[in-house]
């Protein structure tokens, strides 16, 4: 197929050509008017989420979602008492107030009541709490202009004028990822292209596969914006789509414009040297993207918005980066033929494409010669280190990053800590406890008496609840509780969880009720909770499907089990690694990163389904060529080092782009960005090196012809390629 699609594509290059420009400006276009209406901050679970439920019986019943935003006033030199104070609030509230219902529905301060819960108890401190309008989405959005006010009174010197709350820690969190974005660009795109000027030698190679994986964010971007108007995604997959798009569409790229240079220097012409590519390097890419949407799908299992759009955001863009691939770079190599290597790097030699490097010379004859000739001493001393760093990951304390680990300087972080030492930052998210039933029957009253008794016992709940509020068919009632703490650290679901568990049962036991705890601690918690349920199944689903994926390919079940632990082992070390950095302190000494509490719960699953897929990729290429060999020579050892000789440079040269653009977003502001590009590009670099390129030759040098080994009951499975041999 890939040879087929190679030869049209070669036979009619400014058709195919057009098509995708006209798909890309189309895309843009739809990126450009739709995108901000198809992502969300707001994060759902399904699957009947106790939270989920709770939030649409609100909605149902009572009322619409409220966005508490709250604005803390404070100074050093007055009071509330102080007529100065109160002036700076009252003309505060009233431009706030002056934005109109559309943007703020209400609000309060303490001097139109004197409500002793809105002022420190130094009384140099006071909170206005305002309910936005809309809902989550758009809150999020006119929260800038409330924003503009408390900026504009904050650089009055004797106040203090922050804003914290949900919308506002949205807006500021949609910033700091859009900064992250761009600053992972600035960096991953410019690195990625001198690595590229090294590896081919020339700029017209280089531009070649920047230029394709722009076309496929773009791309993908657009079906996003499509794809979000049916369905909710996270904006956290315009990210996705940017840093994988780049890591893969350049990566597929350099496979592809190795092998048509190789095949243009054997004497072919570029018509047949595009069809040969497309027959080869063309099936390992369209193997390689299959296998890799195929573990991201295992994201998609999970019901929760935030990885199944991180999986589509993923899968999105290694789709269209592999169709661009096999359709639009045949194209274009079709017409740019030998002009490919346009414009030489001076003293830069070209990159020692796939299978021609056989001679006996060279670093990775070297390093072949020494895997070969020790190879127990090789699994050891990479193996061994490999474990101990995994050993870390059992000392992993997963949590979610909240408001309190945005950067230094943060409005809302600054906001949150002033109400965590003067009130309890639960005020601004309170736990919402929903009752659905007959809420004036004796046994739902004395449920509820007992209820608050039980909170007032708990040393958990040091504020007493609000008042009960009951909608006008009586059969809904809503207690709202503060939490002190970050409400999605691991402290407050621990809270939570002894709610439902304990204090709720023992109050409404034998009662006919039903009772959901919301909000946005009790979501954390349910977020927890689906992460710990799907963790296994997702892993099971990755690691059975690539286990029958390389049986099938290299017939062999020896080659699978190794296949697979090789793959865990690497992700284990990556795992080993984020738990040293950012919870073990080494983060301290390093100028980019931030200490953490906590890693972020989804994390581990998602390095977990990313990078298996993506190691996919080198360990598919890599074996080919040693199943090629052995298959023509029936020795062992001559096929592992043909195999490593051949491919180790182009597996070194393409991972080496990964973790460039993978760093480029760990150097990010924001913690999740950090964890999550310095997970992804430790876990590509030990995996491309010392993994692949030494312990799993090593340790097939080892087995032996065991490598080959398929029992006799499954002699029935097809024989499958990922390339066709060698003229």
């Amino acid at each position: 197929m890939t040879e087929s699609l190679a030869r049209i594509c070669s036979r009619r290059p400014l058709v195919v050509i057009g098509v995708w420009v006209i798909l890309l400006f189309v895309s843009g276009a739809l990126s450009a008017n739709l995108l901000s209406t198809a992502t969300t901050t707001e994060l759902k679970q399904s699957g009947g989420a106790d939270s989920q439920l709770a939030a649409e019986l609100l909605e149902e019943k009572l009322r619409p979602k409220r966005i508490i935003e709250s604005v803390v006033v404070q100074s050093e030199n007055y009071t509330v008492d102080d007529p100065e104070f109160r002036q700076q609030v009252e003309v505060l509230f009233g431009g706030i107030a002056g934005l109109g219902p559309e943007i703020v529905l209400g609000g309060q301060h303490y001097y139109m009541a004197e409500d002793a819960r809105l002022v420190s108890a130094d009384r140099r401190t006071t909170l206005i709490p305002l309910f936005m309008a809309g809902d989550f989405d758009e809150a999020g959005k006119n929260v800038s202009e409330v924003i503009h006010i408390v900026e504009e009174a904050n650089a009055s010197g004797d106040f203090r004028v922050l804003i914290v709350g949900e919308s506002s820690i949205s807006h500021e969190a949609n910033e700091f990822a859009e900064e992250d974005l761009r600053q992972g660009e600035a960096i991953g795109i410019p690195v990625a292209l001198i690595i590229l000027l090294v590896l081919f030698g020339t700029v017209a190679a280089a531009l070649v596969p920047i230029g394709l994986a722009v076309v496929a964010i773009v791309i993908a971007l657009g079906l996003a914006a499509l794809i979000g108007q049916v369905f909710e995604l996270v904006f956290f997959i315009q990210m996705m789509i940017t840093m994988i798009g780049l890591a893969v569409g350049i990566d597929y790229s350099l496979f592809i414009i190795s092998r048509f240079r190789e095949e243009m220097n054997r004497g072919l012409s570029k018509r047949e040297a595009v069809q040969r590519t497309g027959a080869t390097a063309g099936r390992t890419v369209l193997f390689s993207g299959v296998t890799v949407v195929i573990a991201l799908f295992g994201m998609l299992i999970v019901p929760s918005s935030f990885f199944q759009s991180l999986g589509l955001g993923a899968i999105l863009a290694v789709i269209v980066a592999m169709l661009a691939t096999l359709t639009l770079l045949p194209a274009v190599l079709s017409l740019l033929g030998t002009k490919i290597n346009l414009l030489p790097i001076p003293f830069v030699g070209r990159v020692n494409t796939e299978g021609s490097d056989t001679n006996d010379h060279g670093f990775w004859e070297v390093t072949t010669r020494a895997v070969t000739r020790f190879p127990i001493v090789s699994v050891l001393a990479i193996g061994v280190p490999l474990l101990v760093v995994t050993f870390f990951y059992f000392q992993i304390q997963t949590g979610l990053n909240g408001v309190d680990t945005f950067p230094e300087g943060s409005q809302t972080r600054e906001a949150f800590f002033v109400l965590e030492k003067e009130f309890s930052f639960g005020l601004v998210n309170p736990v919402e406890v929903v009752i659905s039933g007959d809420i004036n029957s004796p046994p739902v009253q004395e449920a509820l008496d007992k209820l608050r008794t039980g909170l007032h016992e708990s040393q958990d709940f040091p504020l007493p609840p609000a008042e009960l509020e009951v909608n006008p068919a009586e059969d809904l009632a809503l207690l709202q509780v503060a939490i002190p703490g970050e409400p999605r650290s691991q402290a407050t679901v621990d809270v939570i969880t002894g709610l439902r568990e304990e204090i709720i049962p023992a109050a409404f036991s034998g009662v006919s009720a039903d009772v959901y705890v919301g909000g946005v601690a009790a979501n954390a918690a349910d977020f927890f909770e689906i992460v710990d349920r799907y963790t296994p199944i997702v892993f099971g689903f990755v690691l059975g499907f690539s286990f029958l994926f390389l049986m099938l390919v290299f017939r062999s079940i020896v080659i699978a089990i190794k296949a697979v632990v090789m793959n865990l082992l690497s992700v284990g070390a990556a795992y080993g690694l984020l738990v040293l950095v950012f919870q073990k302190g080494v983060a301290d000494a390093l100028p980019f990163f931030q200490h953490a509490e906590v890693i972020d719960a989804w994390i581990p699953l998602f390095l977990f389904s990313i990078l298996f897929g993506l190691s996919m990729d080198y360990h598919v290429f890599l074996l080919s060529r040693v199943r090629e060999r052995y298959d023509q020579t029936g020795d062992n050892t001559q096929a592992v080092a043909y195999g490593l000789r051949s491919t180790a440079g182009l597996i070194t040269g393409a991972a080496l782009i990964m973790v460039v653009v993978f760093s480029g977003f760990a150097s990010g502001k924001t913690i999740i960005n950090q964890q999550v590009g310095f997970g992804l590009a430790v876990a590509i670099f030990l995996d491309a090196t010392l993994v692949r390129s030494v312990l799993v030759p090593a340790s097939m040098e080892v087995l032996g012809k065991g490598n080959w080994y398929l029992p006799g009951f499954l002699r029935w499975l097809p024989d499958v390629r990922v390339e066709p041999a060698e003229d």
